[in-house]
């Protein structure tokens, strides 16, 4: 009778991944750590083929350079602030999964050129889990894309705003910085719509595949 494992709850699908083989790769959430009550999440595909485990410790080592987080002992990746964070854990996934195996992981920056704006944005980090959008341009409606893209970051980063009279800060409610997760986010919080229908179409595109509906091995 085979053993039936309780992996946790699967938050987020990377049905096919382009970069291996077409296997699917889910992210999945576990309540507790060793005993605590630190969330801990869990990238694992059922696919047996050659190759598979390593490509999920690819996926599992970009997670910690993109999204600051940490792996403990079990394998299992946390933030260091010992909070979910789940969404934006979600987008550190998603943007892993992006990377080419002979592509190296690197944090990104907390500046990006706004294409819709052409003004240059600046997340500076105030500390305790504090960040301000700022930028340096010509551009039209500065003010309001600043806070178009503050408000952006606190989607993707379930992230609340801080009370100014320009609404553009937003802080994390762990109280604690997270560089690397924010310069991830950068990039897409100017998009944020198209990147919350990325993650809705990711969920609903089916399962993670049980052993015998993954592609032979080649």
């Amino acid at each position: 009778m085979r053993r039936v494992v309780d992996i946790g709850r699967r938050i987020e699908l990377v049905p096919m991944d382009p970069h291996f083989n077409d296997i699917s790769i889910g992210l999945y959430r576990q309540g507790a750590n060793n005993g605590n009550n630190t969330p801990v999440f869990l990238v694992h595909t059922y696919s047996r083929i050659s190759g598979a485990a390593e490509r999920i410790e690819a996926v599992v080592a970009a997670m910690q350079v993109l999204g600051g987080m940490l792996k403990n002992a079990d394998g299992l990746l946390h933030f260091p602030c010992n909070s979910a964070h789940e969404m934006a854990c979600r987008r550190v996934f998603l943007e892993a999964c992006k990377l080419a195996p002979d592509t190296p992981a690197e944090p990104r920056p907390l500046s990006i050129l706004d294409k819709k704006s052409q003004l240059m944005v600046t997340v500076d980090s105030r500390g305790e889990g504090i960040y301000r959008v700022t930028a340096e341009g010509e551009g039209r409606g500065a003010a309001r894309r600043i806070s178009a893209i503050a408000g952006g970051l606190a989607k993707l980063g379930e992230m609340e705003p801080v009370a100014t009279d320009e609404r553009d800060t937003v802080a994390f409610a762990c109280g604690q910085s997270h560089d690397a997760l924010v310069g991830l986010l950068l990039m897409r919080a100017p998009n944020v719509r198209v990147a919350l229908r990325e993650e809705e179409m990711g969920a609903a595109r089916g399962v993670l595949s049980a052993p015998s509906q993954q592609p032979p091995s080649q």
